[in-house]
């Protein structure tokens, strides 16, 4: 039985400890030359130097000493940034998903790592906030494929041409992806009702071997009471994603991200990578980050109201001491083509944590339900014929 066709939408590639794709989906523009051969140089996964495929000579990046701090969110809303805080940066946009990307100026097509397209790479620049922290990439391509042919392996139904594409190795884009975080003080002040459990006994009447009969039975109720009242609490980097390319119920399973392992950002740790500008700008980030912060301000609510039961009528939520950073997170994106639909798979740059979207093949469903029934269509017959 033949399975319908499934193609990677990037060509296969063989490197695995250093990512250098400038001739197939571009990089950072900055480049750092090799010492030893003049060679373009990588970041090494898992370490803090950048390494030449070619000789193998290793560069360590130097280490910043400065703090990496939180910058005023009002400030920024407001244009009062310092012009260090933001920078003049160079993305190509993939007509298909809108993503936005770093490119080589010297690279004129590739595929979108993405959604796979094909991008005619023409440039354009726009000013935004610079990131000042990231978390270098932990896991590198051999790694993540050892980790993406595990969870296709665990896969039901998939097609066996994802299982042979798993053992081949095909493309694995690095890229760093970018996240905002906010910290606040909140002051809520809430309105609901309170509920109280109590017990009452009912009679009731029903028939019973063909006669009335009455019987009782207990019944809970909750009487309420009105509540009113305020809680504080104070969110420390609440984590948004600020790209609409990638599906945000698959980067929230990537969750939790080391985020006391940042690092000050440089671009040293880019080189031989792609990075994603951002899409979700510094206010709809926090529009974002408020809705996180709701859930854990209605459970305080509903703790501070108490009783068996409460009923939250409304919540008035004031924010203080507003800060954010912009940051960088690393992720190891592959993209399939399957019946021309797009599926993703995303590895966790840090932990190797696989998530995605998956091709099911209905040839083995339909062949998994006819052996379901033709086992049940068994079972019956035996029984049949004991009972004969």
């Amino acid at each position: 039985m033949v399975e319908d066709s499934l193609q990677p939408a990037d060509n296969p590639s063989t490197d695995d400890e250093v990512m250098n794709e400038e001739q197939t989906v571009g990089q950072l523009q900055q480049s750092f030359k090799c010492g030893g051969c003049g060679a373009k140089m990588g970041f090494k996964p898992g370490t803090h130097s950048q390494n030449c495929p070619y000789c193998g000579h290793e560069n360590p990046i130097p280490q910043s000493e400065e703090d990496i701090r939180e910058l005023d969110f009002r400030a920024f809303l407001a244009s009062q940034a310092e012009a260090s805080d933001t920078e003049e940066i160079i993305t190509i946009k993939c007509p298909s998903c809108a993503a936005e990307t770093t490119t080589d100026p010297n690279i004129t097509s590739q595929d979108c790592p993405f959604c796979g397209s094909p991008i005619v790479a023409t440039a354009h620049s726009t000013r935004q906030i610079k990131p000042k922290s990231l978390l270098p990439f932990h896991v590198n391509r051999k790694q993540g494929w050892e980790q993406f042919r595990k969870w296709v392996a665990g896969l039901w139904f998939a097609p066996n041409d994802l299982r042979k594409m798993a053992q081949s190795e095909g493309k694995l884009t690095g890229i760093y992806v970018p996240y905002w975080t906010y910290d606040s003080d909140t002051t809520s002040f809430y309105r609901g009702q309170r509920g109280k459990h109590y017990w009452v006994t009912e009679h009731y009447t029903t028939h019973q071997n063909g006669k009335l009969v009455h019987k009782t039975r207990r019944v809970r109720k909750t009487r309420w009471w009105p509540a009113s009242g305020t809680v504080w609490h104070s969110f420390d980097d609440v984590l948004v994603l600020a790209s609409n390319t990638l599906p945000r119920h698959y980067t929230e399973k990537l969750e939790p991200w080391d985020l006391q392992n940042l690092v000050p950002y440089t671009d040293e740790y880019l080189s031989g990578f792609r990075a994603e500008s951002y899409q979700i700008d510094l206010a709809q980030g926090f529009e974002y980050g408020q809705k996180i912060m709701d859930v854990k301000i209605r459970q305080l609510v509903r703790q501070d109201i108490g009783g068996d039961e409460q009923r939250i009528h409304s919540v008035r939520t004031q924010h203080d001491r507003i800060t954010f950073k912009h940051l960088l997170l690393p992720i190891w994106i592959s993209a399939y083509r399957y019946k021309n639909k797009v599926f993703r798979f995303l590895i966790n740059g840090r932990t190797g944590e696989v998530q995605g979207e998956r091709p099911w093949s209905f040839w083995k469903i339909a062949l998994a339900v006819i052996g379901v029934a033709a086992i049940a269509a068994v079972i019956a017959l035996v029984i049949i014929a004991s009972q004969g």
